[in-house]
């Protein structure tokens, strides 16, 4: 299998491939000998083709060289969030039917406990430090040779979804055959290196915890083609546009909350900053309101690219900037699978019709041990979905509505929270606003507002929410109108920006 680290350290062993923002760097060569170290460490802990391991790591080397150590091992590798707590961790390693975990000391809060809550696990091991229960990686690492296995076959990842809904969900599927490879790049790089025209000039800014599917195929496929990743430990604004500015990068992704970050620069930053050279960047994981999306374009140009797609990997759209103007609010046109919109019935929808969104003409996937939830996620024709609501257009763009699981059902109508939200971030002095439904005696279903104000109303929410009581009255039908408006400092988020509304339900009750 060569490909990736172990075709470039053979070109370049000194060519850096991964640079992290503290000043350490990975050359090919580094980063190809750790790969074959990891993949000989699964041959030691005795796991077979189609065995799981899983990993709870920061944002280092180390999970990039076990991901290619995997797809070397036939091995389904299953990064951990490392912000959960522990018997969120403890779910994931017994979901993922993992038999090694490797672990950094740093998190240990969260990893201490998990060799009594999760049997199966045959060999726990840390690096960074000791903790009860594991053996240290460090040793055992070293007497592995880094030299190539004999006996090399495909292995994949197995992410899980951020669980925003419920509880996280593994995305599996068969594991590749050498066949199936054919001496190109596995399957966790093959289509972001087509879709994205990534190559060896590539020079990448990773921003978000590698632990997520999107910044960690990303890091890979930049790696597989001989590019560079400049690697955040976390993301700060300011030392963002630093490292595009000093490593001179072409290529960079980004979610929502990010953008809002750089726009909350002080005006002399934003000024000064000046990259011709940044001609890339890509943003996803989360809707991006068109105030953000509208100044970033203006401050940065026709650079921005987005896409829609997630771990289950069924589909994914893309739109650039030109074609965001003209279609604003716009997730693009189909590049991966072919959509389709559908109803209750599964039957198509024209366009500009609402409904459940599908794509077709991909291998499908499964969630790990769960069938009711696989069905539930895949129509009568074998179509999948993320589990969206939107249309498509006359012209074949697709329009997020709403998450299926997020739609509220009041007095039997659907009322989508995406739509309310942007509604009330229309409104001058609102930062920006997250809605979910309730239970009501009469309605079934009521939906509430969280909204952040702006620093300039921050002290003013009262004249804020008679604006918005106007303004919401005005723009909206009368279903859709929250009954609450509670004024918060920030919504609860994901690391990648994704809105956890099951946070906002439990606040519904208490907030004021």
């Amino acid at each position: 299998m060569d490909f990736g680290p172990r075709e470039w350290s053979r070109r370049e062993p000194d060519r850096v491939v991964l640079q992290f923002a503290n000043g350490s760097a990975v050359t090919f060569a580094n980063l190809e000998g750790a790969a074959n170290r990891y993949a000989h460490l699964f041959t030691d802990c005795r796991l077979k083709r189609g065995d799981h391991a899983a990993v709870l790591l920061g944002n280092g080397p180390e999970i990039i060289a076990l991901c290619w150590a995997a797809v070397r091992s036939g091995v389904y590798l299953t990064p951990i969030a490392n912000t959960l707590g522990s018997i969120e961790a403890a779910y994931i390693v017994g979901n993922s039917s993992a038999k090694l975990l490797i672990v950094d000391a740093l998190y240990g809060k969260a990893a201490k406990d998990l060799p009594q809550r999760c049997a199966a696990v045959q060999t726990f091991l840390v690096t960074g430090g000791e903790l009860p229960g594991y053996s240290a990686l460090e040793p055992r690492l070293r007497s592995m040779p880094e030299t190539p296995r004999p006996d090399e076959n495909p292995g994949a990842l197995m992410m899980y979804s951020s669980g925003t809904t419920g509880a996280p969900k593994g995305t599996w599927r068969p594991l590749p055959t050498l066949d199936q490879l054919a001496g190109g790049p596995p399957t966790f790089a093959r289509d972001l290196v087509e879709l994205f025209g990534l190559t060896s000039d590539t020079r990448y800014l990773s921003t978000a915890p590698l632990y997520h599917a999107a910044p960690l195929r990303f890091a890979l496929a930049t790696s597989a083609v001989g590019g560079l990743s400049v690697v955040m430990e976390k993301f700060d604004a300011g030392k963002a546009l630093d490292l595009i500015d000093e490593h001179r990068l072409n290529t960079s992704q980004w979610v929502p909350t990010m953008f809002q970050r750089l726009l909350a620069l002080p005006e002399r930053r934003r000024l000064a900053y000046h990259a011709p050279w940044h001609t890339h960047a890509i943003h996803g994981a989360a809707p991006c309101t068109p105030a953000v999306k509208r100044a970033m374009i203006a401050w940065w140009g026709p650079i921005i690219e987005e896409y829609y797609s997630g771990s289950e990997g069924v589909g994914l759209t893309s739109i650039d900037s030109q074609g965001w103007l003209a279609k604003p609010g716009s997730v693009g046109r189909a590049k991966k699978g072919i959509v389709h919109i559908l109803d209750d019935d599964d039957e198509d929808l024209p366009p500009g019709k609402t409904g459940r969104i599908f794509f077709g003409g991909i291998p499908p996937f499964s969630y790990f041990g769960d069938p009711t939830k696989t069905a539930s996620r895949t129509s009568r024709q074998s179509y999948q979905s993320f589990g969206d609501v939107g249309y498509v257009d006359e012209d074949g763009y697709l329009f997020l509505s709403d998450r299926l699981d997020d739609m509220i059902i009041s007095g039997g109508v659907n009322v989508y929270p995406q739509e309310i939200e942007a509604a009330i971030e229309e409104e001058e002095g609102v930062f920006e606003c997250g809605v979910v439904g309730v239970p009501d005696a009469e309605f079934q279903e009521r939906p509430v507002a969280f909204v952040v104000p702006s620093v300039a109303f921050a002290n003013a929410t009262d004249v804020l929410r008679l604006r918005l009581d106007t303004h919401i009255r005005e723009r909206l039908g009368r279903i859709k109108w929250p009954r609450e408006i509670h004024f918060v400092t920030k919504l609860p988020r994901s690391p990648t920006g994704k809105l956890l509304r099951r946070e906002l339900r439990k606040s519904a009750g208490t907030a004021s």
